[in-house]
């Protein structure tokens, strides 16, 4: 298994109340392996205008600092194409940008948004910054190493102003975004969902009608985990055993779902196949127990589950506080994927189950694969690596 650090980056946004389109962009890309760019744009006031120009001045940031082009020319360009507003004296967007070099190497440009913070350890940990002066906006810029476990924020200013006026008289401060923050955090945690806890609770202060777009990224330095996870029996029988020693090889958790491929695995390990009837989710079947398996459940009908789950995740991320603590299989198969995995390798048996081809059920053998393979697609979105082997 791969073992070397990565670097882990998540975000999630609300839009200004009434408003389709969000005036906050986060562009990430990704250059020469382990070297990573997030820039962080907040367009000027809401909507359709805003939404044009974070986006802009983001793509052009990231596309620019990609290109190893000085950070002076990049600012100095978007200062010309979009000049300050005469009438509000503001810039047209603020940005904040994190340039992470070999996943052990920070460096930051802040112009206008509120500042970054990082946590060491869950606690904040003080970043060194100066000031530099480009086209006549103040640049605050911040260097620092990093190591495993360091959680990097950066915040638009729609999260600092979240409740003034309603549920607090004068909005948040930055001290108070970073304690609720260390109060959350857990080394659990993706930055997804670190990330996606924060803007919640923003979104409760602004009593879930915003009066800003509110945008939080976060990047986090983790060691890669793999996961595996297998379904289905092989499409010639004698292959079954070579799939099962493939599988349980692999380092990482092992994941067995479907019921003939439960008894396949318990057969291989040579261990009992017991079976709880616990129904926690009365949609999702239970899960059962093998020794020597991290999670055993039920094949199709939970993995469709665990798809609409990563659908979600890659666009409001709602559904976050459902499979983030229930315990059914679904909820469980969703934690490991979203959350301890960087690397996913599937194990698909291509074996015609008789009991999905009776008329009147959804279920074929066709979606087992196509539904293996969606699943695949909205994982790598979710920058995991992904290996799918068919037998």
């Amino acid at each position: 298994m791969i073992n070397n650090l990565l670097s882990d980056i998540g975000y999630l946004s609300i839009n200004h109340d009434k408003e389709e389109l969000c005036g906050d962009h986060v562009e990430i890309s990704e250059f020469d392996g382990n070297n990573s760019i997030v820039v962080l744009a907040d367009g000027l006031g809401s909507g359709v205008k805003a939404n044009i120009l974070s986006t802009l001045t983001s793509k052009m940031l990231s596309t620019m600092i990609g290109g190893n082009i000085p950070i002076e020319d990049c600012v100095r360009e978007v200062a010309q194409t979009l000049p300050t507003c005469k009438e509000r004296g503001i810039a047209y967007s603020t940005f904040t940008i994190a340039k992470i070099k070999n996943n052990k190497y920070l460096e930051i440009y802040n112009f206008d948004n509120p500042p970054c913070f990082m946590l060491r350890d869950g606690k904040l940990y003080p970043l060194p910054y100066n000031e530099e002066i480009i086209e006549d906006k103040k640049i605050i810029h911040s260097k620092v190493n990093l190591k495993e476990g360091d959680a990097i924020f950066l915040i638009s200013d729609g999260v600092i102003h979240a409740g003034i006026g309603q549920s607090l008289n004068f909005g948040w401060s930055i001290d108070d975004v970073v304690e609720f923050v260390e109060g959350l955090y857990s080394d659990y945690l993706s930055s997804k969902s670190l990330a996606t806890i924060l803007i919640s609770h923003v979104n409760g202060l602004y009593a879930k009608h915003p009066g800003d777009d509110a945008t939080c990224a976060v990047i986090k330095i983790k060691r890669r985990k793999q996961v595996n996870l297998i379904i289905g029996p092989a499409s010639i029988k004698e292959d079954d055993e070579r799939m099962m020693s493939l599988f349980f090889a692999k380092d990482g958790k092992h994941i067995v779902c479907g019921g003939t491929t439960s008894h396949l695995a318990a057969n291989y390990l040579k261990e009992d196949l017991e079976f709880p009837l616990d129904y926690l989710d009365k949609e999702i079947p239970p899960t059962a127990r093998i020794e020597g398996v991290d999670l055993v459940t039920e094949g199709v009908i939970t993995l469709n589950r665990v798809y609409e789950y990563s659908l979600d995740v890659l666009s409001s991320n709602d559904k976050y506080f459902d499979w983030s603590y229930k315990m059914d299989g679904a909820s469980q198969i969703a934690r490991a994927l979203f959350e301890d995995a960087t690397d996913i390798n599937f194990f698909v048996g291509c074996a015609i189950n008789p009991a999905h081809q009776k008329e009147g059920l959804p279920i074929r053998f066709a979606t087992k694969l196509q539904l293996i393979e969606a699943l695949s697609e909205n994982l790598k979105k979710m920058n995991k690596k992904i290996k799918v082997s068919y037998f």
